[in-house]
């Protein structure tokens, strides 16, 4: 039996002393139900981000979010999570579905073998196999690069997502993308571009599953080809903000050693993913404690120094913005292996959006993540499972 949370969304915005409320989503796949229980928790919470950053499921889960008002986000995301998965094997466990009386091998065998029928088949409108191999595709064609067909997502997201109200700046929006010509990373942002549904499509267009996406004759894959976290486009903004981040990453940097084959393929894929969200945090507190020295030393110049070229260059990089990063971090279970991310499963899905949802509702318990940050660099991380365990 599926126990399925019911929103209680609390459309009135939560006032919090912070000049930005950024929601940062990462790619993973399968795994994006993850970031549709977070945002649930904080949308019942009264908070409501102003500024939503993904890349790849992220982008689209974003979209999503922005794309509709606040009261109507967590139907339209739980519309698509559960339009893209199937019940597929589940239903012949009874109410053993979720696996717990069978063991973790009864669930990981089940877990691999709706995986490989998502390989086979594709996920119901989000991407499907071609018919033909594109190994036996004439060159040149669309079809000849890439093995699935995601024409059915532009569908969806075009049912699903207001693209006026997604333009309209009630929110800001950012998605990050790879020029296949050049290699850049490239981010869309409602701020510079009029967002379509190709934007948030060529965020996820991973390959060589999916195909590049074209958008004004250039051709673009997945961001997370490059990085698979936008944080660093949020925080390094000019104007700074004082910034609230909810960073939700679908990948975890830390891990235990693999002991065969299975095991090295998943910690691969995770440690590739993670894009070292937590090295980067620590980079951007040094910069931060940096940036607020050069303030507080330039307050102390006498004023024949404060018109000097130095200072006014120095100037540009003093701060004393200060920002909130709260990492939320799916952790795979032990039965889940290195098909998690295309494991599109009902049961699955609905197993990693409640584990968002309790994340998150177990976060906000913790008052210092709503709080200004009083250290020295100006820049407070948490971590549910390294700084708040209960």
């Amino acid at each position: 039996m599926n126990v399925q949370v019911q929103p209680r969304v609390t459309t009135t915005q939560r006032h919090l002393p912070f000049e930005c409320v950024a929601l940062v989503l990462q790619g993973g796949g399968a795994l994006g139900a993850y970031q549709a229980g977070v945002y649930e928790a904080l949308a019942e919470a009264g908070i409501h981000p102003d500024w939503i950053a993904g890349i790849s499921i992220g982008a689209i889960n974003a979209a999503i979010i922005a794309g509709n008002p606040p009261n109507s986000r967590v139907d339209r995301l739980r519309e698509f999570w559960t339009q893209v998965t199937a019940d597929g094997l589940w239903p012949f466990l009874g109410d053993a579905n979720l696996g717990l009386a069978r063991g973790d091998a009864a669930r990981n065998f089940l877990s691999q073998m709706s995986a490989t029928m998502a390989l086979a088949n594709g996920a119901s409108g989000f991407f499907a196999a071609r018919p033909v191999t594109p190994w036996l595709q004439p060159g040149g064609t669309i079809e000849a690069t890439s093995f699935y067909d995601t024409k059915d997502l532009k569908r969806t997201l075009e049912h699903l997502v207001d693209f006026d109200r997604l333009n309209a700046g009630i929110a800001r929006f950012s998605v990050g993308s790879v020029n296949v010509r050049t290699g850049n990373f490239v981010y869309f942002d409602s701020t510079t571009h009029t967002i379509r549904p190709e934007h948030v499509m060529a965020s996820g267009a991973l390959p060589p599953g999916f195909p590049a996406i074209e958008i004004e004759g250039e051709h673009y894959w997945d961001g997370g080809l490059v990085s698979n976290t936008p944080l660093q486009w949020v925080v390094e903004q000019e104007p700074r903000r004082d910034t609230l981040a909810f960073q939700v990453d679908l990948w975890s940097a830390r891990g235990e050693f693999p002991r065969n084959m299975f095991e090295v393929m998943t910690r691969e894929k995770e440690i590739r993913y993670s894009s070292r969200t937590r090295a980067g945090t620590d980079q951007f507190k040094h910069v931060q404690r940096l940036r607020r020295a050069v303030a507080g030393l330039l307050e102390k110049l006498p004023d024949e120094l404060k018109s000097s070229p130095e200072a006014k260059l120095l100037c540009t990089a003093a701060d004393r913005k200060v920002y909130n990063i709260i990492h939320l971090i799916y952790r795979a279970r032990n039965y889940e292996g290195h098909s998690k991310d295309y494991e599109f499963s009902r049961a699955g899905m609905e197993e990693h959006w409640r584990a968002g949802y309790h994340d998150a509702r177990r976060t906000l318990r913790h008052r210092e993540v709503l709080q200004r940050p009083t250290n020295h660099e100006g820049v407070f991380t948490y971590d549910l499972a390294v700084d708040g365990r209960e």
